[in-house]
Formats: structure tokens, sequence, C-alpha cells
């Protein structure tokens, strides 16, 4: 986890006032059509519509084009968004939340406010509550996807939560529990925590994917080590929960994804060691929390060397054309707009980190009305003050966020969720 979440947690009593007015204006909302013009719209398929429009009919886009081709309904109301820039409702492909039912929703509206639409938990989840969020829809909360309890080879001391395996049946049987949960994926770790502890070998984490793949389900991976990458990928992974960290990926690994295109990277950079600004926060967060923050952000020589393997890493592989996926692994909720901008950093343009946190993840997630401003999806997206295309850090520049076809009131969040500026 990269990051200090240095958020407030938040009472049931302002939970259910946020759910029981976000549900008013929600009713209101329904079935009337609203026609957003002006805007650069930023597709989310690599594509962008300068001085562009979108029309939305009750929760859903009906529309997407150029201004001057819109044919705009009599009855409709016009938001007018010159100057400003649209772009779909980010996606966080790897998070650690909390696990009981309050704090989880608050988790996800804190998400909400910083333009993040749906994220999904790999492996740390158990009870029912994490199920029962995933299987409603939320006011102002983002929607949620997860892993149930991940697969690992005994920790002790360290978690107790993953099932814990050390023969191939154990293996199938936790697939087994979680196929009748109906996961989102399958979470292993294949990593010994620096020697600490014996890792899934192929002989166990085989036997899991393709018990996993039997029943419909699958696979994502914490690894550390390229060799470990390679025999994930000869065992049929179906996606890495971070790169390739030990070492610069070579031409075999290459050659192994590359024969997989459905295979998805979610990269998780790790902290770029360099010192940053963090007053973007300000109007988010206490002074307090800010300073904090900001006395972290400081220049280390040794975090440096570890980004730089990874970051060649992911632009090789998004040079080769492996499709990749945004997530932050942890709790921090403004997190994608450092993994975003770090994933620039790394070598890739912001067109391409865009896809990524948007498109790429909503198809990981299989959220199939979301990702993308395009007929028929969710009219869930994020209006931003300046161009992201330009510098990838103008996401944090977030105007309004709508879900649904309606606007979140982003001020009561703040004050609410996240404690305000003071």
């Amino acid at each position: 986890m990269r990051l200090l979440s240095g958020v407030i947690c938040v009472a049931a009593m302002m939970l259910a006032a946020i759910s029981s007015s976000s549900a008013r204006v929600s009713a209101q909302g329904a079935g009337t059509v609203t026609v957003f013009q002006g805007a650069r719209v930023i597709v989310g398929t690599g594509a962008t519509i300068e001085n562009g429009a979108f029309i939305v009919d009750g929760n859903r886009i009906s529309w997407v084009g150029a201004l001057a081709d819109a044919k705009i309904p009599a009855n409709a109301r016009r938001v007018d968004l010159a100057g400003k820039t649209v772009i779909p409702t980010i996606v966080d492909s790897h998070v650690h939340l909390s696990r009981e039912r309050e704090p989880l929703i608050a988790d996800l509206r804190r998400r909400v406010y910083f333009g993040v639409g749906a994220a999904m938990r790999l492996g740390q989840d158990n009870g029912d509550a994490p199920f029962q969020v995933r299987n409603e829809t939320i006011p102002n909360a983002a929607r949620y996807r997860t892993a149930g309890r991940g697969i690992t080879a005994p920790e002790p001391g360290r978690t107790d939560i993953p099932y814990w395996i050390s023969t191939p049946d154990e293996g199938r049987k936790a697939v087994q529990e979680l196929a009748a949960q109906k996961v989102d994926f399958v979470k292993v770790w294949v990593d010994d925590r620096d020697g600490k502890y014996k890792k899934l070998t192929p002989e166990l984490y085989g036997p899991v994917i393709d018990e996993a793949h039997r029943r419909g389900l699958r696979v994502t991976a914490h690894i550390f080590t390229l060799e470990d990458g390679k025999g994930l990928l000869r065992a049929g992974l179906d996606a890495f929960a971070h790169g390739v960290r030990d070492r610069d990926v070579d031409d075999e690994f290459v050659a192994l994804i590359k024969k997989r295109p459905e295979v998805v990277v979610v990269p998780n950079l790790p902290d770029r060691g360099v010192a940053a600004d963090m007053s973007w926060l300000r109007d988010s967060l206490s002074a307090g929390e800010v300073a904090k923050l900001q006395a972290a952000a400081t220049d280390r020589p040794e975090v440096q060397k570890t980004f730089s393997i990874q970051a060649r890493n992911l632009a090789r592989l998004a040079k080769e054309g492996v499709r990749i996926a945004m997530g932050t692994d942890g709790n921090t909720p403004w997190g994608p707009h450092v993994e975003m901008a770090d994933m620039v950093a790394a070598g890739m343009t912001p067109a391409q980190v865009l896809v990524a946190a948007t498109r790429n993840g909503a198809e990981l997630l299989r959220l199939t009305d979301m990702g993308t401003i395009e007929a028929g999806k969710s009219a869930d997206f994020v209006v931003l003050d300046a161009n992201p295309l330009v510098d990838i850090t103008n996401t944090r520049r977030i105007s309004s966020v709508y879900l649904r076809g309606v606007a979140v009131d982003r001020a009561a969040l703040r004050a609410q969720t996240l404690g305000g500026a003071q």
C-alpha cells in the first residue's frame, strides 16, 4: 500500500443522510433528457470528440457525437460544458477496503468524490457484507467487485483471511467455495515475502487455475519475480495484480504474454520516490493531513531504483500492445490520480493511461455498461476543468461527477466522508 489514506471514518447516520438525499435526487432525474454540450469528450476507447455532446435519457447515454451533429429533443435540459473535458468514471482494479458494511460504503463514497466509479478488492474479503454491497446500487458510491478470500501458501503471523493451501486438493476445494459465492475473480499470491514464507509452486497454483477455469472463473496473481510470472502464464493465468518487480522482463516473458492477448496487467506501480506537490489535495483533506502527505513526498534514491524497474517493464509491455488496466493496491481514494501520473512517468501516453483506467478496467471487472462514453452505457462520467491529454494530472481538476445521470453532491461527500478542508 503506497500512500497513507489519511481519511476519516464516517458515522452510519451520515451515510444514511447521504443515501436518502441521493435517492431523492435520483428519483427527480429519472425519465428526464439532458444534453451535455460543448465539452471535449474523451470517450475511453482512445477517441476524442472536440466540441462534443452527449444525450442522457434517464440514467443512460442515448447518443454521443459532435455538437454540430446533435439532434436535440425539444424538451431536453441543456448543460453547457464549454471549456471542460469529460472522461468516463475511473475504474480501480485492485484495492483493499474495509470489510464491514458501513465503513466499506464510506470507502466507496470517498472514491466517487475523486471520480472513481468502480473498484475491485482482491483477496481479503471475508463475511457476507462485501458480497451484499457488491449486489446493491448504493447512491453516491462506486460499484464494488470482490475476489472474496484469496489463496496463498501458509503465512503465519501475516494474515489468516486468505485460504492457506499446501496440497492441490486444498486449492481446488478453495476454488469450489469461491465459485459458490460467485466471486468476480480468484486471487492467488505467489510471493515468498523476502524469504519469510514458502510460496505457491506450479504444482499448487496450476490446479487452482484449472479448477477456476472449469467453473468459469478467472484468476489474477500477486507476483514479484519474473520466473513466477512466466510460470503463471504457462499455467493459464488471466491477469496480473502486479507487474514483474525483481528485474526487467525478457523476450521470453513478452512472447508468452503476447500469445495470450486476453491477459491483463495491472501494474500497481510503487512510490516513485520523488518530491511531489501534494497541495492539490488541500480542498479535500484537512491541513494536517495534507502536511503529513507533503512531509512524506521526498526524494528517495533507493525507492527510485525500485520504481525504475517496474516503469521499464510497464513501458515495454505497453509498447508491445499488452492490455493494461489501472489499480492502486490500498485504501487511498485519491490514489488512482497518483497512479495514472506514475504510469505516464513510466512511459505510457496520457491517452493510453486513460483507456487503461476506464474501458480496460471496466472490461476486466466485466462491467459492461460503464468504462466509455458511448450510447447504451450508464451515464457515469467526470467533468474536468482541464485537458488530461495535455497533462495527466488534470484528472485531479474535477468540476463534477455524475453517476447514472445524476450529479454527485461532492461538497456533501467532502464534508461527511473526507472531513473537508480546514
